[in-house]
């Protein structure tokens, strides 16, 4: 897959040699001297770090961005994720932009509107993760999917749970709700029908937020 991130902060290394390290194809964009010498110090070869302005076409279309499968709009400035987003969606006909919000109180502008098809807000994602931390057994909304309309929802299942050493297809969920993962003692079960569920697991689930207590009530 071709990636390309505009970037080059910590998370947009990280995202970087992440995806390198997973076989994918990955060009980065910075436009300050110094983060992007960084970038190519610390990033394998098989990373492209292009110096430039994401925010100008032609940067964009140094980056081959018309042949990318996605772009993520990870810079630290809200208004530049957003110009970004829309050239990457409108003139460059990415199938896929995911966008960086820095600013909670910006968030309701990431928007198909400005190209943006899942933004991520990294606040929001580490207050989740300090509620996973002390709300064991209440759903943990972690991340929203399209435009909202869908989120990634965690719940770990308690030891009285009345779906505890069930099998996944005697469960009752919700309409619009969906087990996409599990995760059990630092593995990932992909669940099966015959998966029995165990006190402890991490249940990732994608729900509308409709269900979503629909599905915490279903998983008690």
């Amino acid at each position: 897959m071709k990636v390309v991130v505009a970037g080059a902060g910590n998370m947009g290394r990280h995202l970087a040699l992440d995806l390198s390290q997973r076989g994918h194809e990955v060009t980065l964009i910075e436009q300050e001297t110094a983060p992007a010498a960084r970038a190519r110090q610390d990033l394998p070869q098989s990373v492209r770090v292009l110096l430039g302005d994401a925010c100008e076409p032609y940067v964009l279309e140094e980056a081959q961005l018309g042949q990318a499968d996605v772009i993520v709009a990870a810079t630290g400035d809200d208004e530049d994720n957003l110009v970004v987003s829309l050239l990457a969606k409108q003139e460059f006909a990415v199938p896929r932009v995911l966008a960086r919000v820095n600013h909670p109180e910006n968030e309701w502008m990431f928007t198909e509107q400005w190209g943006v098809d899942t933004a991520v807000s990294p606040p929001h994602i580490l207050t989740a993760l300090v509620e996973e931390a002390v709300s064991v057994g209440d759903i943990v909304r972690l991340l929203k999917l399209q435009r909202g309309k869908v989120t990634l929802v965690e719940l770990t299942l308690q030891e009285g749970s009345e779906v505890v050493g069930r099998p996944m297809y005697e469960l009752r969920l919700p309409l619009d709700s969906a087990i996409v993962a599990i995760v059990r003692a630092d593995h990932v079960v992909i669940p099966q029908p015959e998966t029995v569920l165990a006190a402890g697991d991490e249940v990732m689930a994608i729900a509308t937020p409709e269900v979503e207590e629909d599905l915490r009530r279903a998983l008690e």
